[in-house]
């Protein structure tokens, strides 16, 4: 079997002089003129293929199915996103933190936005399932569960696969109530759960400037990028 290659030029050239086969040895090396109109030159190698000595026909060669071995990365990121309505009735909790306000987030669990999305983060990160996956709201034993299970969960994961948090970069979108009473104990409670240091888990809080149902007061979201290290 001999294994072909694609050449294209535009100079009249004897390839087998110019690229001898020592160089590419990857390259069926044959002696002849290659006829060009000009004086460039380009030589690629496209992946090997079989050609049947006996046919003009060209087949690929099977090539193996085993599945690769993981990448093991010095480092990954990972984006969070998570939105929840805010009905009366229900108690509003961001990051672990209860916060006083006239309406909570309506969800299966506690609702907790930003946990969620740090979940997910960390979870997209990792290339692994999201949060709805492992801990899907068809399953009654998550009724109202407190979100740092999920966040326990992500993080065992997170060591098991030889990483730890790099830095992580959180954002709330909300119109009301006011979160910079809150920031800082919402940030230690994070950095409690996640093992971080406070220097590199950061909260930032945003209005939606009255737009939409973030804006009025009837949703709530938020952002998180996360960098995980190799350990």
């Amino acid at each position: 079997m001999a294994i072909a290659t694609s050449i294209y030029c535009t100079t009249q050239l004897q390839y087998s002089r110019a690229f001898p086969k020592q160089q590419f040895p990857g390259a069926f090396v044959t002696r002849k003129t290659l006829p060009c109109q000009n004086s460039t030159l380009i030589f690629s190698l496209l992946p090997p293929v079989a050609v049947a000595a006996s046919s003009s026909s060209v087949q690929a060669e099977p090539r193996s199915t085993a599945a690769a071995p993981a990448k093991v990365l010095p480092f990954r990121v990972g984006h969070g996103f998570d939105l929840h309505r805010l009905e009366p009735g229900y108690p509003l909790i961001i990051g672990g933190v209860n916060i006083p306000h006239d309406r909570g987030c309506e969800a299966h669990s506690d609702g907790d936005v930003l946990l969620h999305c740090v979940v997910d983060a960390i979870l997209g990160a990792l290339g692994l399932p999201d949060i709805g996956q492992i801990f899907p709201d068809t399953d009654p034993k998550w009724k109202g569960a407190a979100s740092s299970v999920f966040v326990a969960e992500a993080v065992r994961l997170m060591h098991e696969a030889g990483y730890e948090i790099g830095n992580l970069d959180a954002t709330l979108i909300l119109q009301r109530p006011k979160v910079s009473p809150h920031k800082e104990a919402i940030r230690a409670n994070l950095c409690h759960l996640l093992g971080s240091d406070p220097s590199v888990t950061n909260l930032k809080a945003k209005t939606h400037e009255k737009v939409d149902s973030l804006g009025e007061n009837r949703s709530i979201a938020a952002h998180t990028v996360v960098l995980l290290m190799r350990k």
